[in-house]
């Protein structure tokens, strides 16, 4: 694909955001070429003001003569929006979705459309610090897939896998990672807040903590449980923190939590929109 490609974004929330930002910052494509399509015109205006790209509330017309249409809707409206454009995607286009839970297959079948890429990036794509596990349909030549990298590692970084129940794994992991980072930070700096601490001092003692230890761990290189023991004196106070944790589930936790988003991936790959009252926390005893 040629660097002025024609590029249709079908649901211009965060991602797709990330998207544009990152195609216009390492200028692989004008941002005129870019065409992003949903039903809120103050979206819209707000993307054509700040980016410089075209909008339209209609997603046929935004695709109509696309090399790359990114489908970048909620999971719950997929069914809805290929219904709308079956048929209407040329034929040497490729499609590429990020959305959570939308198998290759169903995205192939519902459109009528087989050059498909599959990926997951996370939010911090938008700052151009994301990862994105990626795989593609067997039709998507090897031009498309070199495009498809270009496109991912404006976002950050890109893992190819061949095997496509890796990107259920990912969204679990990565692609909601940056929620269970978000509610620790946030519970830190409620800690300390609780402790005395001012919030402006709370929060930048927290950012720095966790940014450093990422830091740390990278220069590094060693297994985070030798990186723990550094820190973790007999009979101190990390020892004492640390014991609080394990007594409560914290390790179980995540792991419960991980594994509950893979199912909900799963459900949404086969189409169930909605969670189960057991899963969603509603009751179901009167």
């Amino acid at each position: 694909m040629e660097k002025n490609a024609l590029i249709a974004i079908i649901g211009p929330g965060v991602i797709a955001e990330a998207v544009i930002a990152g195609l216009i910052r390492n200028r692989l494509t004008p941002a005129k070429s870019i065409t992003a399509a949903g039903p809120r015109q103050d979206r819209g205006a707000d993307l054509v003001n700040r980016f410089g790209i075209c909008y339209t509330s209609d997603n046929a017309a935004a695709v109509a003569r696309a090399d790359l249409v990114i489908l970048a809707i909620k999971p719950q409206k997929l069914k809805t929006v290929l219904a709308g454009l079956k048929g209407k995607i040329p034929e040497v286009a490729l499609v590429l979705s990020v959305v959570a839970g939308g198998s290759i297959e169903m995205i192939s079948n519902g459109l009528g459309h087989h050059t498909t890429i599959r990926a997951m990036p996370n939010t911090p794509a938008k700052i151009g610090q994301g990862i994105t596990v990626w795989t593609a349909s067997p039709s998507v030549t090897e031009e498309q897939n070199n495009f498809a990298r270009q496109i991912l590692a404006a976002l950050g970084q890109e893992i190819f896998v061949e095997e496509e129940s890796y990107l259920d794994m990912a969204t679990a992991l990565s692609g909601t990672g940056p929620a269970y980072v978000f509610l620790f930070m946030e519970a830190l700096i409620d800690a300390g807040v609780h402790l005395g601490f001012p919030r402006r001092i709370a929060e930048q003692l927290v950012m720095q903590t966790l940014r450093g230890s990422v830091d740390y761990y990278h220069q590094k290189k060693d297994h985070p449980a030798q990186l723990r023991n550094e820190v973790t004196s007999p009979g101190g106070t990390s020892a004492a923190a640390l014991y609080y944790l394990e007594k409560a589930g914290f390790r179980t936790a995540i792991s419960r939590a991980i594994w509950a988003a893979y199912e909900r991936s799963q459900e949404l790959g086969l189409g169930k929109t909605s969670q189960p009252p057991e899963k969603s926390g509603i009751s179901t005893k009167s």
